[in-house]
């Protein structure tokens, strides 16, 4: 009786693993399609601007968060309209990665930037063209 229970147990554990090989393998018809859960909209990047102005010049500094440490940040800062009467700043900020090998851990780096303008003008960001959120520090 015990040579019953053994086979019994051992077909069980066979159906489990080959049940779960089956429904593990990726399928021809799974042709990289995204199912309705995993749609998503597009990550609206956030930046985090502060603004010094002394004597005609904003000093724009910030943060961003990134995907590891080996990335690096560059900003540029930009008059928005006409250059009498300026609409706002526009900070352009490029974050390129490296081939390194590198600790695959999200960090915040800093940039800071400056531009003449006049005071109290409203500041955007854009991140390698998109448009992002900015907050205060």
């Amino acid at each position: 009786m015990t040579h019953m229970r053994l086979w019994a147990a051992a077909a069980i554990i066979a159906v489990v693993v080959v049940v779960g090989f089956i429904l593990s393998v990726p399928r021809a018809r799974d042709d990289g399609r995204l199912s309705g859960m995993e749609k998503t909209s597009p990550i609206i990047p956030i930046v985090a601007l502060s603004d010094t102005y002394k004597k005609g010049v904003h000093t724009i500094t910030g943060e961003v968060n990134v995907q590891n440490v080996c990335s690096q940040v560059n900003a540029v800062a930009s008059v928005v309209g006409d250059a009498a009467n300026p609409e706002g700043i526009t900070v352009a900020i490029t974050v390129t990665g490296s081939d390194d090998v590198c600790l695959q851990l999200p960090t915040s780096l800093s940039f800071s930037t400056t531009i003449s303008a006049p005071p109290d003008v409203p500041l955007t960001a854009t991140i390698n063209g998109s448009f992002a959120t900015t907050t205060a520090p």
